[in-house]
């Protein structure tokens, strides 16, 4: 009797088990996620990744005279403090390469002791030649002096050697004369040469004091208090340690007005018709997902730049709102509402099936579903437009159901299909297969970014 109780006890344990398994186990098999179907006004959004900027900023410039006074057209940011430091008015920022112009204010105090030696050889040069004219004149003036007594002398004498000394006199006149004349002459060329030399050496200073100046200036301050940010090139790369700044822009680093801020983004070819100035964004921002901005877009550009293969154009959109925790380079999700379609039916994306052209959902009939063809209208991230085939408040499953392949598809009446010409919709559908009937894709490639 104990073996026969000890037999059916187990056999009651293993009927239980087996009547647990199959029906707790449907049960979870047949578990359904299902959604229920809206009417109402649907937004119709272009999502977008963006990246914050200020909306003006103040340049931290480098010496502005490099190009002229050093022909230097770019040099080599030697050091510069962490991007997004704040600092006060006149703090250190940056450290240009002293190399180059350093070489450069060698050579020219070379050439500046060339200057003043030859400078100094002019001024003696001339200083010698002056006295040797003005010692030629002193001689002539004794010379002249001599004829006249001589002439004085001479009165008693013949004619002829008269006449003989007044010629001599008159010779004598005329070479003071023209000696006077050309140490004028010879005064004046000195002079000019000496203005010539110390023009050159007086520019030369003025250049070697100038160098000098720009080589303190190499060192970079702050023109006033703000947060650094590393001013960004061309191509998207930040101007950091060892970056080459361009001394025809002159721009070491920025400090941006953090009180006004803007969104930069990039939109597809595809979508950029829809996005038109004034358009009401909402904002994220990917550090901080539980804050919330809104903004509007401030510009479009009209032609569109080349990035990866794909065609997009630059969109600005202003925050309207000022919160100290944003700042220059936090990426942002925009979401830019293009368009809003009243009183319409919708559902979530996901409940979108096709098999071949035909469109359709699985629609809760009871405790089973039904296919139901549908005409699908525009999308947004999560949600598309039904023209046809769904009633609010219908119920419909966002995974097929059991055995949904062997289900047939309950098609709309030729006039309704007609009636709305259906196209392609702007979602790609999931498609469902024999082998697969259970699976669906979790994200359908449609969602606008």
């Amino acid at each position: 009797m104990t073996r026969k109780k000890y037999i059916y006890l187990i056999a009651s344990v293993l009927l239980l088990a087996i009547i647990a398994y199959f029906f707790f186990g449907k049960n979870n098999k047949g578990e359904q996620i299902t959604a229920t179907v809206k009417k109402g006004n649907f937004p119709i959004e272009v999502t977008t990744t963006g990246e914050l900027i200020a909306k003006s900023a103040d340049k931290i410039n480098g010496p502005q005279a490099l190009g002229q006074l050093f022909r230097i057209w770019n040099v080599k940011i030697q050091d510069i403090i962490a991007d997004g430091t704040v600092v006060d008015s006149g703090q250190y920022v940056a450290q240009l390469d002293l190399s180059e112009t350093t070489n450069k204010i060698k050579d020219e105090e070379l050439n500046q002791e060339k200057l003043e030696t030859s400078l100094t050889k002019t001024r003696l040069d001339t200083s010698l030649e002056l006295r040797a004219l003005r010692d030629d004149l002193i001689n002539l003036k004794y010379s002249l002096e001599e004829k006249k007594i001589t002439l004085d002398q001479s009165k008693y004498e013949p004619p002829a050697t008269i006449r003989q000394v007044e010629m001599e006199l008159e010779k004598s006149q005329r070479t003071l004369e023209q000696a006077e004349k050309n140490y004028k002459l010879r005064y004046q060329k000195a002079v000019a040469n000496m203005q010539e030399v110390m023009t050159s050496y007086n520019q030369g200073q003025r250049k070697l004091e100038q160098m000098h100046d720009v080589l303190k200036q190499m060192t970079i301050h702050a023109p006033k208090s703000g947060m650094v940010i590393y001013k960004r090139n061309y191509d998207g790369s930040k101007m950091g340690v060892n970056a080459m700044m361009n001394t025809w822009e002159n721009i070491v680093a920025e400090l941006p007005d953090l009180s006004e801020m803007i969104s930069k983004t990039y939109i597809n070819e595809i979508d950029i018709s829809k996005v038109k100035v004034g358009q009401k964004v909402q904002i994220g921002i990917d550090a901080f997902p539980e804050k919330k901005f809104s903004g509007t877009v401030t510009a479009v550009a009209n032609i569109g730049e080349q990035v990866q293969n794909a065609k997009v154009y630059e969109v600005k959109i202003v925050v309207n709102e000022f919160d100290s925790i944003l700042r220059p380079a936090m990426t942002t999700k925009n979401k830019i509402l293009t368009n809003i379609v009243e009183n319409v039916v919708f559902i979530p994306i996901e409940a979108i099936f096709n098999n071949d052209s035909v469109t359709f959902v699985y629609k809760k009939e009871g405790n089973s579903a039904a296919k139901k063809q549908v005409i699908v209208g525009q999308s947004n991230e999560n949600e598309i437009i039904i023209k046809a085939g769904l009633q609010k408040d219908d119920i419909v499953l966002l995974v097929p159901p059991e055995k949904s392949d062997k289900l047939a598809i309950d098609m709309l009446p030729k006039e309704t299909i007609a009636k709305y010409n259906e196209k392609p919709a702007p979602v790609t559908p999931r498609k469902q297969s024999a082998k697969d009937s259970g699976k669906a894709l979790n994200s359908p490639p449609v969602i606008l970014k």
